[in-house]
């Protein structure tokens, strides 16, 4: 009986802990980051469904998944990989701001404004990346 009991309670709580995640943040986490665009039917779905058996996890799926954007499907237009990227940072971990346009010209059809004056540009450390747990990659 004991056994019991606590397979129920631990298929009610992994069912509930995967209710509380967002579908497309889980999936795509590529996609983060999107302010708009075309709905994705596949996680829209998914998220109805945590909707239909437990409402308030339902809908803390869909709303992390519009704010974090991971709802949209990627707008091709606009996105790259971050592979093609690389190429603009120099041996030095300096960004080559001419090759940087000249990527992103080619690949998305956009001329970024780099020679803008307003332009404002945010120079890092080390000790930033390593607070934020990230490591340098250039």
């Amino acid at each position: 009986m004991r056994t019991r009991n606590r397979l129920i309670g631990g298929v009610l709580a992994v069912s509930l802990f995967t209710q509380l995640s967002a579908c497309g943040t889980v999936f795509y986490p590529d996609r983060r980051g999107q302010i708009d665009g075309k709905i994705d039917p596949a996680i829209a779905a998914l998220n109805a469904i945590g909707l239909l058996f437990y409402v308030i996890p339902g809908l803390i799926a869909f709303g992390i998944d519009f704010a974090t954007g991971a709802i949209y499907f990627p707008d091709e237009n606009y996105s790259m990989a971050p592979e093609k990227l690389q190429e603009a940072i120099g041996a030095d971990g300096q960004i080559d701001t001419l090759r940087l346009k000249a990527i992103v010209e080619q690949e998305t059809g956009r001329s970024l404004p780099l020679d803008d004056p307003r332009l404002i540009q945010h120079s890092g450390s080390l000790e930033q990346l390593a607070a934020f747990g990230l490591r340098p990659a250039a």
